[in-house]
């Protein structure tokens, strides 16, 4: 399924539906975007998006209400993302759906999403009595918004970031709670905390921060973003390695976290929420 974002509930008056309905789900194919970065072919990353939703609610078999949190991981080769609207609607619709069972739910989700990414999506459902066990974190790093710096422009520079050649390689995380980007249909203020791990010539802190801030005016969706930051640190500051995770805050209830990586022995980074998350 190959929807423009235009046809999208997006910034549109919306019906809630509260009787299961898969067919709200609205995929969108990942190809486009990475075609502006000219990503073709193999990817130069792998890596996961992870989704948390918080107001999954449901009825038992006798009527009564059912709640849980669900953790949603989906591959960065997934042929298509799901706008997030959506993705929420869709939700809403198990909140009068009578299922027996928490499988029945997990298996239902399981299926429509993987039908709606295009591949096989992992599900975990926190129920309330694992709440208590759920923790939070923070990304760590060298914080890089300790920096006094003056920024002028709020558009995605590339040509900003720059890096020590002349010098050994070295392998840091860099971390900054100043990354906002937009909506890429309605405009609505995206915010995040973005982690740079990698190994290679160093990066110039200073010129980093502001490449990071200049997504502050710019409108895509948040895998879009992760996916530029890494495509362009990679291609001007050339690390050996390379990892970009952010961690957005949430919004309808449910947060995306993306995380793109060529570390080569690099496992998936823990799903711990953020104070802002």
């Amino acid at each position: 399924m190959t929807n423009p974002v235009d046809l999208s509930p997006l910034g549109k008056t919306s019906a809630y539906r509260t009787d299961y309905a898969p067919e709200l789900l609205f995929p969108i194919p990942r190809q486009g975007k990475r075609d502006e970065l000219g990503l073709s072919g193999t990817l130069p990353f792998f890596g996961v998006d992870i989704w948390n939703a918080y107001e999954i609610s449901w009825l038992n078999g006798r009527g009564k209400p059912q709640v849980a949190i669900a953790r949603i991981t989906v591959p960065a080769d997934s042929p298509n993302i799901i706008e997030s609207k959506s993705f929420k609607l869709y939700l809403n619709s198990f909140n009068q759906t009578r299922l027996d069972s928490v499988e029945a739910l997990k298996a239902l989700l399981q299926q429509d999403l993987s039908q709606g990414f295009g591949a096989s999506v992992h599900i975990a459902l926190s129920l309330p009595e694992d709440f208590a066990r759920l923790k939070m974190g923070e990304l760590d790093g060298v914080l890089l918004d300790r920096l006094d710096i003056e920024v002028e422009h709020y558009r995605p520079a590339p040509e900003l970031l720059k890096a020590n050649f002349d010098n050994g390689p070295v392998e840091e995380k860099l971390l900054s709670h100043l990354l906002k980007s937009n909506c890429l249909v309605t405009g609505q203020p995206d915010w995040a905390s973005v982690q740079i791990h990698y190994c290679g010539p160093q990066i110039e802190q200073e010129s980093l921060l502001r490449y990071l801030i200049g997504f502050r005016e710019h409108n895509e969706f948040h895998e879009q973003c992760v996916e530029r930051i890494f495509t362009d640190i990679l291609r001007q500051c050339a690390p050996q390695q390379l990892a970009v995770y952010a961690r957005y805050t949430r919004r309808g209830g449910l947060d995306i976290n993306p995380w793109r990586s060529n570390f080569s022995t690099a496992a998936a980074p823990a799903n711990l929420r953020g104070a802002r998350q």
